[in-house]
């Protein structure tokens, strides 16, 4: 998918000039001249970044950035401001901007940054889908196979978890090898990797 670049900055003369700069560069933009109007607007979920001024009509970027989560906005920040010092960049930086640039920004940092930016937001948009791909695996599991997951992911032989589960170790393995293809496991250690990242989901409701 083409990358997508938010803009928020009030300067609509410095908007213009990034638009220019990133369609060259075969990127999309959608700008925004406030905080309000970037959190209302519709994102849609492609990789990219968001680019923000900190010094904004209605409040700076560093608080847009620690508000974006809880409205679901997981790009990567760059914080720009003509107004940099080195605490301003510290807090940028723990907050989890990936970069932090002061005005006039240079155009090749710029692109280095967004190129960055815009790979990390790659790596983020797989992962997530690579996990939502493992909680759909998850979920076409019988309980009886999540049971025989969960007891020998933890380490129980097979003839354990069949007197845990009041079941013949020959039905065990069946639930086994029916779970283990389900869940594209190919041998017992990638089955605990598995069930390693499936404890591991932020999201409970992608294994609910």
């Amino acid at each position: 998918m083409t990358p997508l670049i938010h803009i928020v900055d009030d300067d609509s003369q410095l908007r213009e000039a990034l638009r220019g700069l990133f369609r060259s560069m075969d990127y999309e933009t959608m700008e925004h001249a406030s905080i309000g109007t970037f959190l209302k607007a519709e994102k849609p979920d492609r990789p990219g970044c968001v680019l923000v001024d900190v010094r904004l009509p209605d409040g700076n970027g560093l608080d847009l950035h620690s508000r974006m989560a809880g409205h679901g906005i997981r790009q990567p920040v760059i914080i720009m401001t003509g107004y940099g010092d080195i605490p301003m960049s510290v807090r940028a930086m723990k907050a989890g901007a990936v970069d932090f640039l002061t005005k006039p920004v240079n155009d090749q940092q710029l692109f280095d940054a967004v190129v960055a930016a815009v790979a990390r937001d790659r790596r983020r948009l797989a992962e997530t889908e690579d996990l939502a791909a493992l909680g759909r695996r998850f979920a076409s599991l019988s309980p009886r196979e999540r049971q025989v997951m969960a007891l020998v992911t933890a380490g129980r032989l097979n003839k354990q978890v069949a007197a845990e589960l009041s079941l013949s170790e020959a039905t065990i393995k069946t639930h086994r090898k029916s779970a283990m293809t389900k869940m594209k496991a190919r041998t017992l250690a990638d089955w605990v990797l598995i069930a390693d990242r499936l404890h591991r989901l932020s999201d409970a409701s992608l294994v609910a």
